[in-house]
């Protein structure tokens, strides 16, 4: 038998492009799901009344959506794939509840011209991610703990209100976000290397982890550029 590492890797690169097909799919799924949640949502006055007329409610689907991420991630060796898939989803239609706050605070076009910006950027750094030779590795601590800084910047400028340090914060968190693109993307194509679609339900539940990652990425990075090119945030 051939040992030779790039005959090896050669022979895996079937393996990684089905997984991260799968991957992507459910991430686009996802998006799709956030995306249409959010427009019908902004065009329901009784949805918009659930969900913004008691700021209770609001907080509950963000602790709603905090819980789900913790329960896909930490559960996922356990549950099913169908469970999961259906939980990602679950979790996207959530998040597109309160994502349609952007819908009534940036106008249409800067909204579209965000989401192109987002999706080259990500689709250029999740393609470094998969290409390069580079062991990314070492970059998982130090972008968990520029996530953190930022989420701890970001709840103490809710106090300060600092348009300064909101775009600092959010310049930050778009270095912070693509560092975690290629990242993410690295780590799901050397778990692909190892993991093939006969797997089944371990295959399945590892698409599904890998395209929450990737959609937690896309989103994240899409609100801060959004608040960089959003023109002040305001229709």
């Amino acid at each position: 038998m051939n040992q030779d590492p790039f005959y090896q890797e050669s022979l895996s690169i079937p393996r990684t492009n089905a997984l991260l097909r799968s991957v992507y799919n459910w991430m686009m799924l996802g998006l799709l799901v956030s995306a249409l949640t959010a427009y019908f949502t902004v065009h329901s006055p009784t949805v918009m009344s659930l969900v913004y007329g008691n700021s209770i409610v609001l907080i509950l689907l963000i602790v709603a959506e905090l819980g789900m991420v913790f329960a896909i991630s930490g559960g996922v060796k356990k549950m099913q794939a169908s469970t999961a898939s259906t939980m990602f989803l679950l979790f996207s239609f959530l998040n597109g509840l309160t994502l349609s706050a952007i819908l009534l605070v940036y106008s249409p076009g800067a909204i579209a011209k965000t989401f192109l910006i987002t999706s080259l950027t990500f689709g250029i750094t999740s393609f470094y991610g998969y290409s390069t030779k580079k062991d990314l590795t070492s970059w998982g601590s130090f972008l968990f703990m520029g996530l953190i800084g930022i989420i701890i910047a970001s709840v103490v400028n809710i106090f300060i209100r600092s348009s300064a340090m909101d775009l600092i914060i959010s310049y930050i968190g778009v270095l912070i976000f693509v560092g975690l693109t290629a990242y993410d993307t690295q780590k799901i194509r050397r778990l692909g290397m190892e993991i093939t679609p006969s797997a089944g339900e371990a295959y399945g539940r590892l698409s599904i982890i890998g395209a929450l990652m990737l959609y937690l990425d896309f989103v994240n990075l899409f609100l801060m550029l959004l608040r960089i090119f959003g023109g002040g945030g305001r229709k």
